[in-house]
């Protein structure tokens, strides 16, 4: 395909949704839809097509046959243990962690600025976010379960919204992530005209890693590989040991207990997998079908053994920070990936540009329009984290710079060479200067950031 045509198509579309090209002899191409599908805690390398040898993920395979995956796609990280939280205030802000309002509630979001665009907005699944910041940013909700964590995600209450008003609990004995494809499923069925936003926020597959016990694919503990980063535990005190997601295995972590849990984690992401197929299947056979873009990502990774760790409460790529994200849609070209730099709250920002949508007055993220055009655009130059007050780092396209103030540590790694973190090359003297330089870049960026943390000095890799 000329990627000529494929820049056009992206303008064309942004523009149609302006009104630029209404008249009466030439009416403006329906705006895109968008059925935006997130995970909660899935990592970036569980994802069939994109190289994991052993997990089954034909739908999400089909996503990234049909659009762009972005393999250097970014949570920002969070001030509060549950970095689903900010994570997902970050998505649907459309604002940094330095900046957000973690219930949604001060600023405009970007679903209410699709809604105020003459968009129908929907949601369903998880919301993490407080009752009032759903309503304050959806018109319509179904189905959708207001807390963090299912105990048991085969019995559990939901809420609707209708009206602006949230209705009371109800019980439901059906997977919640069922029930969210349920309801999108629905919404795509009754949906009679105009642009939607369909947000569908499924609870998988956060532990505890339950699925229907008839659902037919299973792993065997013993085929799955051992993280390549596995460590019988974290080699230092990294501020966040004894959280909760950090009880979850023993110390030191036992091989064999990590392949049980990372099993029945595979096979809670083939599940999930296969929910939505059932709404891509929909989808593809409704009148939206060539006019909807699709994206599927997930509000961060989790670690799993890596690193010594279990859950997320880190700065560490795959164990936290790197999200797996795929978008698809009318102009977009196909079966490609980029290792363009971003953070999960450019997305909306950008979705809103292509489909003409005005931004929210806070929304700071970045319009990435340029890499769906040109899969070969760097995006940002560099991304900052930050993880309470005990952790912030500093990634580029090559290099990881990861600081631990309260312990006076820090951590390098060549992410071309190393993209696990295997290797730390913070002490060796070749990259000395790298570090200072490294630490410099990382504070300027944090303080313009608007990080309120007082950020440590430079650390000589010497006396670590």
């Amino acid at each position: 395909m000329n990627p000529g045509y494929l820049v056009s198509r992206v303008v064309l579309l942004a523009l149609a949704g302006a009104g630029a090209f209404a008249s009466p002899a030439s009416p403006p191409p329906a705006r895109p839809n968008i059925l935006f599908l997130f995970a909660d805690d899935q990592r970036a390398d569980t994802i069939a097509a994109l190289g994991n040898p052993v997990i089954q993920t034909p739908n999400l395979d089909r996503l990234c046959h049909q659009g762009i995956a972005f393999t250097r796609a970014y949570m920002q990280g969070g001030f509060n243990g549950a970095t689903c939280v900010p994570s997902r205030a970050m998505l649907l802000s459309g604002q940094s962690l330095f900046h957000i309002d973690e219930k949604l509630q001060r600023d405009e979001t970007w679903p209410a600025a699709f809604g105020r665009a003459g968009y129908t907005t929907f949601a369903t699944g998880k919301w993490h976010n407080g009752a009032a910041g759903l309503q304050k940013s959806f018109q319509l909700a179904r189905g959708s379960f207001l807390g963090g964590m299912a105990t048991n995600p085969l019995s559990a209450s939901v809420q609707d919204l209708e009206n602006g008003r949230l209705s009371p609990p109800r019980h439901v004995n059906e997977h919640l992530c069922a029930v969210a494809a349920d309801e999108a499923v629905r919404f795509l069925r009754e949906h009679k005209t105009g642009p939607f936003f369909c947000y569908v926020a499924f609870d998988a597959p956060h532990d505890p890693h339950i699925v229907p016990p008839d659902f037919p694919v299973n792993y065997d503990p013993a085929t799955i590989p051992l993280p390549p980063n596995l460590l019988p535990r974290h080699p230092f005190d990294n501020g966040e040991l004894k959280i909760r997601d950090e009880m979850l295995l023993p110390h030191p972590r036992p091989p064999a207990a990590v392949r049980a849990m990372n099993a029945d984690y595979y096979r809670y992401i083939t599940y999930l997998d296969s929910q939505i197929g059932r709404i891509l299947d929909v989808l593809a056979a409704s009148p939206y079908a060539t006019n909807t873009i699709v994206v599927f990502s997930a509000d961060s990774g989790v670690a799993r053994g890596s690193h010594g760790l279990i859950g997320k409460q880190n700065l560490y790529e795959y164990d936290s920070v790197r999200v797996p994200l795929v978008i698809t849609g009318p102009g977009i070209p196909a079966a490609r990936t980029t290792a363009a730099l971003c953070y999960l709250y450019d997305v909306l920002p950008t979705l809103g540009a292509v489909c003409g949508v005005a931004a929210p007055p806070k929304s700071d993220g970045t319009d990435l329009r340029a890499v769906l055009q040109d899969a070969g655009q760097p995006g940002r130059p560099s991304l900052v984290f930050a993880y309470k007050s005990v952790q912030r780092a500093l990634a580029t396209r090559d290099w990881k710079l990861i600081l631990y103030p309260k312990v006076n540590r820090t951590q390098l790694f060549n992410l071309r060479d190393d993209p696990y973190e295997v290797h730390d090359l913070a002490a060796t003297p070749d990259q000395a200067a790298r570090v200072v330089e490294m630490t410099a870049q990382l504070k300027k960026e944090l303080a313009a950031a608007g990080d309120q943390q007082k950020q440590p000095g430079t650390v000589d890799p010497a006396n670590e």
